[in-house]
């Protein structure tokens, strides 16, 4: 009998890939890439045709010696590595270093380990598609150039092992750009008014809000203005003028993608997106299910298509009409189309088997793996179920001049939210209305309430929403998005507080310096640009070395002419006035990982060192001593008082000397102006 060796990347698939097979097929695992471009140098041949000059990585030598001896044995070697463009340059990688020109190889390649899909890929073997090596080789040489060309100039300047990255530093620029809106913002002062009112034989009040003046919208923007309207409305009749109701529809959700996985479990479930990621690998890979054996439960999970197979279709159609009846149905097949950048090639994230649900399995799941099983399972069926419909009432009653709104919607068939509510609505409630409200009922005012609010800035950024932000703009691929993120934070450029990113020191100096040396790399067009070149690169359509020609030479200029302006920055270490304790000698100030400190020039002789606080000039609105930056425990900046603990002054804006003319409370730097730190207050100069 043949042998057959299949060679897949993890070694937890091996388990689940080997029962599905019988005695005549090896499963062996190379554990990841076996070849990469060396660590010690660029390991691009920029004289001759920008070659990639690739190694065996350090370790991956007793794997290597052991497929060898596997592929001798064999007389044909299937490579199953993942179905995206990683796997794909994992297998041909493969076939390099094992020398299989001469032996009988073919690539095979499935959304799902299960044994249907296995046994349907060995009887469609193909050959490497060299597109998507291709394109996966161009991405990791342009990664590499940044990084390698970049970092040191970063390391000169910051005097500390810092990096540089293609999509990294976009993605860091995103946050920083965000935190200066945030700094910038000015908050602006709107009032609301609620009318509570009784209701002609009803025991329940209802609360209206208001809405117009004269038929137009009304916004209030001071106490004033608000204080004439009390009067005005205080003594007015209040009547039902208008009652409307009418039907809205809430659409099934699309299956998941790597990146709305990523978003709704950061929401749902509370996971950073490096957990998600991880448990949605276990699940794909294979999950040992009593009386089951080893199962793999989803699809791929690097995907950024919405499409479902027919037979995947077909199986939630038979599963949702016996469980919840026809008219819960999906008349047809929900995917998000108009998105040229879709691989569509992969299908969304779905269970592997839609009658596997997860209550049946919970005993053989930890607790992280039944909840993101449960949000996946959930979510696909959701998808192939019908719309959700509400009716709409929207009430409409005048006081004099003035209008009030209330409205709200009740569910008349829940549809796909009889199984899925995402993690958003369910936070959003509804008011109630009285079914006996018309034109004819009376009402009689029993209070009014206004109250005073202030414009919100942007939010900070989430992991989650920072994943959004990436794919709308078009930067990265869907396997980048997690590692994107986990290396700002690893790099203390970014910190991370109750889920949101906030900027640290040393975060701010690189993008900066980034910013003001290599524009075109931080531009998030100019990337989104790159990646639809790589995609270019993978559809066959442009060469790759294209795409690495014309973007090294400006990438070398940008880095020549940084190196020139940095050589006429002095990098000494700044002396202070502040003592060392142990030798008498004067402090120098200088970057670590988490931003400046104090240390002792006799070093290493002397080894001490003090925290640093940089005095901005300002005096403590409290005790009047020095107001200092500093850091939290995670990075994050903020100004407080020199003389703590004994001052408890602190502010995350930054304060200026003078003092705030219609309060006399401290006042805080906004953009190019400066404001009363009291919103209440509300003071702008």
């Amino acid at each position: 009998m043949a042998k057959y060796l299949v060679i897949v990347e993890s070694p937890a698939k091996v388990k689940t890939i080997k029962k599905f097979l019988g005695k005549n097929y090896e499963v062996v695992a190379s554990n990841g890439h076996v070849r990469d471009l060396p660590k010690s140098q660029l390991g691009v041949d920029i004289e001759n045709g920008y070659e990639p000059k690739y190694i065996t990585i350090r370790g991956k030598g007793d794997v290597l010696a052991m497929l060898r001896k596997e592929v001798k044995k064999a007389d044909k070697v299937y490579l199953a590595t993942d179905p995206d463009r990683e796997g794909e340059a994992i297998s041909w990688h493969l076939s390099q270093a094992l020398k299989l020109e001469n032996k009988s190889v073919a690539r095979i390649s499935f959304n799902e380990i299960t044994q249907s899909a296995v046994k349907e890929s060995l009887k469609n073997p193909r050959e490497i598609d060299m597109d998507l090596v291709d394109a996966q080789q161009a991405r990791r040489i342009l990664d590499r150039m940044v990084g390698y060309r970049i970092s040191p100039l970063l390391w000169a300047k910051v005097k500390r092992g810092l990096s540089a990255g293609r999509v990294q530093s976009v993605a860091l620029r995103i946050v920083c750009d965000r935190e200066e809106e945030i700094n910038a913002f000015i908050p602006e002062e709107y009032w609301s008014l609620d009318a509570e009112l009784a209701v002609e034989g009803e025991k329940k009040p209802i609360t209206v809000k208001l809405y117009s003046k004269n038929g137009e919208k009304i916004a209030v923007s001071s106490q004033k203005e608000m204080d004439q309207i009390l009067e005005e409305v205080k003594n007015a009749e209040f009547k039902v003028l208008d009652v409307k109701k009418g039907e809205r529809t809430k659409k099934a959700p699309l299956p998941f993608t790597t990146s709305t996985l990523q978003q709704e479990a950061s929401k749902a479930l509370n996971f950073p997106i490096s957990k998600t990621m991880r448990i949605a690998q276990q699940l794909y890979e294979g999950v040992d299910i009593k009386g089951q054996g080893t199962v793999g439960l989803i699809t791929y999970l690097r995907t950024d298509s919405t499409r479902i197979s027919e037979e995947a279709d077909a199986a939630a159609r038979t599963f949702i009409s016996g469980a919840h009846g026809e008219r819960y149905l999906s008349e047809g097949q929900g995917t998000k189309s108009g998105n040229n950048k879709i691989q569509d090639a992969h299908e969304a994230i779905r269970p592997s088997d839609i009658n596997r649900i997860p209550s049946s399995i919970s005993d053989s799941l930890t607790r992280d793996q039944l909840r993101l099983y449960q949000l996946i399972w959930k979510r696909f069926v959701a998808s192939r179920m019908a719309n959700a419909v509400y009716e709409t009432t929207t009430v409409t009653i005048g006081a004099g001049e003035y209008c009030f709104h209330a409205s709200t919607s009740k569910v008349l068939f829940d549809g796909f939210m009889s199984v899925y509510v995402e993690a958003d609505e369910e936070k959003n409630g509804s008011p109630v209305l009285l079914k006996s409200l018309d034109e004819s009922t009376k009402l009689s005012m029993n209070n009014l309430e206004a109250k005073q609010h202030f414009t919100q800035p942007p939010a900070h950024y989430t992991e989650a929403s920072l994943v959004k932000a990436l794919e709308e703009l078009g930067i990265g691929r869907p396997s980048t998005y997690s590692p994107t993120i986990t290396t700002i934070i690893a790099r203390h450029y970014i910190t991370k507080e109750n889920k949101n990113l906030y900027v640290t020191e040393i975060g701010e100096i690189v993008n900066q310096m980034m910013k003001e040396q290599f524009p075109t790399i931080v531009d998030e067009h100019f990337t989104a640009n790159m990646e639809s070149l790589l995609d270019g690169v993978a559809e066959g359509k442009v060469n790759w070395k294209s795409v690495i020609s014309n973007f090294y030479p400006d990438l070398d200029s940008a880095v020549l002419a940084a190196e020139k302006k940095l050589e006429k920055v002095t990098i000494e270490d700044e002396k202070t006035d502040e003592i060392c304790d142990v030798c008498g000698r004067n402090m120098v100030i200088k970057y670590g990982p988490h931003g400046k400190f104090l240390a002792c020039p006799g070093f290493p002789e002397c080894r001490n060192t003090k925290p640093y606080f940089e005095k901005i000039g300002v005096s403590c609105p409290k005790c009047g001593k020095d107001v200092v930056i500093k850091m939290t425990r995670k990075g994050r900046k903020y100004y407080g008082c020199i003389d703590n603990p004994e001052c408890d002054f602190m502010s995350w804006g930054r304060p200026v000397e003078e003092k705030c003319p219609r309060c006399g409370g401290y006042m805080v730097k906004k953009g190019n102006k400066i404001a009363c730190a009291d919103e209440k207050c509300g003071f702008v100069k």
